[in-house]
Order: structure tokens, then sequence, then C-alpha cells
């Protein structure tokens, strides 16, 4: 990584260690001013947050590219601001509850979200509609399957001109996710929209609270999600749908099969965050004034990573850490987008009283394209509910639903000690063949896990109660480099439990903040939540998931 000069520590930098005891470097040019300001109680406020996510980018990758472009808007960040160098993402590693971590200060075994596709044993399969005597147990899906017209960017909306016209977008998601398609609360025989399977409330939530404006960009109307319980925490939501038909590819091509298209799509989301730096809505229509918090995540990082090669360039890492042709390319792409935020917020006079929070939802496995395994696991699972029939005679399947990314998450319709068991035994005794990096035959054991935990040992792992309705019945972490996929079309996944998956970049810089400092102790993106609050000047305890995990705000005075 780019280091300048070391200098001596200053108050500010002072204060961050008081905080949590973590080792500081202070590395500004110009050292902060002392102030006798706790690091409970910043002497100032800021007015804006603008939190901007990653997708798919490791701590390593920021590192990377800073060292090689020291000028670059990401260098500006993390070595103008604080940054921390060993902050991890939720486990699962995944989009949904990363960035509902990141905006709750809550993990999965707290806010009830560990995958954007998971299960739940409490609630009725969608499209139930006589709910007396049914039988409970459901798919929970905040995919792009709850959209009205998934195929479509605009989820359904019907808009004409697409996709240049998606700006014009409705800020309002909810009505564009099909009812029928979500799970239903047997209690009141109602679809559960994913705001109000959210368990704790969201920083938006709070701001509303407090009169301030929010606005996010996302790539599924899923993510109206951050709405929180109350179902208004997000006024002007921008989701266009990244799993739809790319207008102007080929057909049957979504907008993360090619790099240049993902980069097209993140694109539209960053046109609205500039329209609401500018004080309008996503799509310059309303002057509303620039929201108090507000931003979007990047998505094309985590396709360059996983597409084998995109617009005549190799995909992924050309070696352990090192980023490879089209990652590079995109990187850059992504410091220019980033690098247009700060100019923005400079011209709007802004750049005084907006902290920038960078982070990533997750990383992404293996970083190391020697270590890749691939393994197609619906024979792993069409083996497990054969072997259970056969042990028990007239018995249906034995799983109810799965996700296995680079990480297995397995819910079973029989969630006895004994059938977990079963499960864990047949998984672990599983061997085959997948295959490597070049499609070459690759040999795996114990169905590419390294480790399993079932039953009750699975509900440890989340800090919840044996029998929570929707915890995993089996978590299995994959050996390193293992990913879960049926074919040869992705290098790269996340979900799991590696430093690969988890292991993502944090920077705080801007208003309220001190400059140049460096920590190297270890925080949670879970501590974002907290910090935007106060950063916002409000109370970090007004977050339900701060209260019962007692989520620490980020060092950052």
């Amino acid at each position: 990584m780019f280091r300048r000069p070391a200098r001596p520590v200053t108050a500010a930098a002072a204060a961050l260690a008081a905080v949590g005891g973590l080792t500081v470097t202070a590395t500004a040019a110009t050292p902060t001013p002392a102030t006798s300001t706790s690091a409970h109680s910043p002497a100032h406020v800021a007015r804006h947050v603008l939190l901007l996510s990653i997708d798919g980018l490791h701590q390593s990758d920021l590192a990377w590219y800073v060292a090689r472009h020291p000028r670059s808007a990401l260098a500006r960040l993390a070595t103008g601001g604080v940054e921390y160098t060993h902050a991890r993402t939720t486990d699962p590693s995944d989009s949904f509850p990363g960035l509902v971590g990141q905006l709750t200060g809550g993990n999965p075994g707290t806010t009830g979200i560990y995958y954007d596709d998971g299960y739940s044993s409490a609630l009725l399969p969608a499209g139930t509609t006589h709910c007396a005597g049914a039988e409970p147990g459901a798919e929970v899906d905040f995919t792009e399957d709850l959209d009205r017209n998934k195929d479509s960017i605009d989820a359904g909306q019907g808009l004409a001109g697409l996709p240049g016209s998606i700006l014009k977008m409705t800020g309002v998601a909810r009505g564009l996710i099909d009812p029928s398609k979500l799970p239903v609360d047997p209690k009141t025989c109602k679809p559960v929209y994913p705001h109000s399977y959210l368990k704790v409330n969201t920083v938006f939530n709070v701001a509303r609270k407090a009169g301030l404006r929010t606005a996010w960009s996302d790539k599924h109307v899923a993510y109206e999600i951050l709405n929180g319980p109350s179902g208004n925490g997000v006024q002007d939501l921008f989701a266009p749908e990244i799993n739809s038909q790319a207008i102007g590819y080929p057909a049957g091509m979504d907008w993360t099969k090619d790099n240049a298209a993902t980069e097209q799509y993140d694109g539209y989301k960053v046109k609205a965050v500039l329209n609401e730096i500018d004080g309008y809505d996503h799509s310059r229509t309303h002057k509303t004034g620039t929201p108090a918090v507000f931003g979007m995540n990047f998505q094309s990082v985590s396709t360059a990573q996983k597409l084998p090669a995109s617009e005549g360039l190799t995909g992924g890492y050309a070696a352990k850490g090192v980023p490879g042709p089209l990652l590079a390319k995109n990187l850059a792409f992504v410091d220019q987008e980033v690098g247009g935020f700060l100019t923005e917020l400079r011209m709007q006079h802004l750049d005084g009283s907006t902290t920038v929070i960078l982070s990533s939802k997750h990383g992404q496995s293996p970083t190391d394209p020697k270590a890749l395994t691939r393994i197609d696991d619906g024979p792993l699972l069409d083996g497990l509910n054969a072997a259970w029939k056969k042990a028990h005679p007239g018995a249906g399947d034995l799983v109810a639903h799965s996700v296995d990314d680079d990480a297995m998450l397995i819910w079973l319709n029989d969630r006895s000690q004994a059938a977990t068991a079963f499960a864990k035994a047949y998984l672990l005794a599983q061997s085959g063949t997948g295959n490597d990096i070049a499609g070459k035959a690759k040999p795996f054991t114990a169905s590419g896990l390294k480790t399993l935990y079932a039953g009750a040992a699975a509900a440890r792992y989340f800090h919840v109660e044996p029998g929570d309705s929707r915890v995993p019945d089996l978590f299995g972490i994959a050996q390193y480099g293992v990913v879960y996929t049926g074919g040869k079309s992705k290098i790269a996944e996340h979900g799991g439990a590696h430093a690969d998956d988890l292991d993502v970049p944090l920077v705080v810089s801007g208003a309220a903040t001190p400059h140049g400092v460096r920590v190297s102790g270890p925080v949670e993106t879970t501590q974002i939540a907290p910090t935007i609050l106060r950063l916002l000047g409000l109370n970090p305890r007004a977050l339900d998931a701060v209260r019962v995990e007692h989520t620490a705000t980020l060092p950052v005075r």
C-alpha cells in the first residue's frame, strides 16, 4: 500500500486508540489540530453521509490499487481519512446480510437475514391463500424473482425507451414486487414483504424519525428491505434490476454476464447519486435537497472477479491477490466514478459537510486462481435426498432448501437431531471430481467442505437458539478455493467464511473525521451503522441491533 512518511500521532489519532485499544498510525501530511473532544462526542457532526459499497472488493485490492495510483480518488479517500485495514463483513458473506449489517448494526442471528435466498419454517409458501391448517415452511426469496418482470431493467414498471430512460424508474420499489411471490404470514394470511421480514430497524428509519432525508440505490427492488419494519425508511430507492436482459447485448445475457454491461449498469446508479448530491431526487425531476444518508453499491468489481474473461481480458486474479487485466481495468472504472462523486461534492460546496464511507458487502473467493475447485452441488443434494429416502422408506426429500455459493446453507424438512446428524455424515463422506481454473478434472473430498455445523451447532454458530425458524440446519464452510457451480462460467463466489470472503475495505473520510489515520485493529462492518448516526449527531442506540449486540461505533475521532 502507498504510505506517506509517518508523522507524530495526533490528538485525533490518539482518540481513535482510546475508543477500542487499537493500533493507530497517523500518516497525514498536515497534523490534525489537537482537540479535547472525546471519541464518543465529536466536536462537530456531518450533515450528509455518502455510503458506497464496492461489492467483491477486498482490502488487499484497495491496497494494490492505491499503491499503484497514489493520486487516485480511492487513494485520496484511503490516505486522507481513516482507513481500517482489518475490517470484516458479516458471515455468511452475502450481499443481503452484508448490507443489512452495515445499515442496522446487526449480524444475521439478530437481523434474521442469512442470505438473499433463505428459508423460514414459520412462514407459508408463496401463493398460499387458505392458511388455516396449512403446513409451514417456505422459501424466502429476495432476489430478482420477486420482480413483476425480472427480465426488464425497470422490474416491470413499463417505462418506454429503456435503458436510457431508467432514471425515470420509481423511487418506491415496493410497488414493483409481485406479492404472489412472497412468503405468507400464517397469522394474517398476507404476504410478507422484505421490510417486514427484517427483525430490526435501520439507519434510514432513525434518520427519517429525526426529519432527515434518505435515499439508496441497489440491484434489486427487494432492497426495499432497507425500509425497515416501519416500511418507510428510504424515501428514494432506485433499484434497477441487474439480472434482467441487458439491452443492446445478445439475447439471454443479463447485466452481469459482460463486465462492460455491468459498468454501464453501475453508471445509471452513479447518475442517480450525482443527481442526489445536486439536491434532486434520483431522476432529477424534483428538487428535494441532498439526503442526509444516501449511497449505492457498485457491482462491476464482483463480475470482473467472477467472469473467466470479458471484453477480451482475463478475469479474476493473475496470481494470489494480484488483480488480473479485467479486474485492474474495472478498479480504474470504479476509481473514476468515485472521483466524480468527490468532484460533485466539492462543486456543490458539500465536501466540508459530507462524510464518505467506503466498504463492501462481501469479498470474493478464491483470490488464488490455482486454488479454484468448481463442484456441482446438485448431485450432492440429490444423493442426500436419495440416501434419506432409502433409510426411511416412505419419507419425502430431506432438503427443504439450499443455497450453495462458496458455502453451504441447507434447511431440512426434518429438523430433528437425527436428521441433521444424518445429513452431516452423508455430506462429509462424499468425494468426487470437480474442475479447476482451466476446466480440467480436479478431485474433491468431504463434498468440498472444511467444516460442517449441523443442528444445534449451526444455531450456536449464529448465536441463536436451536430451532430458530430462520437459521440453516446445516452451515458448511467450504475448503479454500471451492465454488459450488454446475458449469464453468464463474471462477469466484462469496457467501463463505474465508478471509477472501470476509476481509473487506473500510474507509471513513470527510467531515467530522481526522485525516491520514490508519487503524490496524479488528473492526466489523456492522459498526458502520452506529457510526453513521453518530456522524449525523443522532443516537446510535436508537438502532435495535446496536442495543442487542452492543455494537460499537467505529473509532472515527
